[in-house]
């Protein structure tokens, strides 16, 4: 599937009022990585760690409802998910090429 597709997709999905623009993926966002942190929390405290196929699967759910926030909220600030990529992909290689890849900051 194309990213653009997905994004068109969603957006067709999505149900929140224009006032809540911007804040209610952002805020859903927040929401599907406290799950996501959870899972893993739990993974640690009953399993030693141990993944599971059904682990992965459960993970795999919870980053398709983060795609799903992530798309909205690209879509809110006026960009496709592939400007997005792209956009990362060259702060990336940026950072490679200049040998900052490793560290902290976001202006490095």
């Amino acid at each position: 599937m194309m990213m653009q597709d997905y994004q068109t997709q969603a957006g067709k999905t999505a149900i929140y009022s224009d006032a809540d623009t911007i804040v209610y993926p952002l805020l859903g966002l927040c929401s599907e990585i406290g799950e996501l942190q959870d899972k893993y929390k739990k993974l640690l405290r009953d399993s030693n760690g141990l993944i599971t196929p059904a682990f992965r699967e459960a993970m795999a759910a919870e980053l398709g409802d983060v795609q799903w926030y992530v798309a909205l909220l690209a879509t809110d600030l006026g960009f496709g998910l592939e400007t997005i990529a792209q956009m990362n992909l060259d702060k990336l290689n940026s950072r490679m090429a200049r040998g900052v890849i490793q560290g902290s900051g976001d202006n490095r």
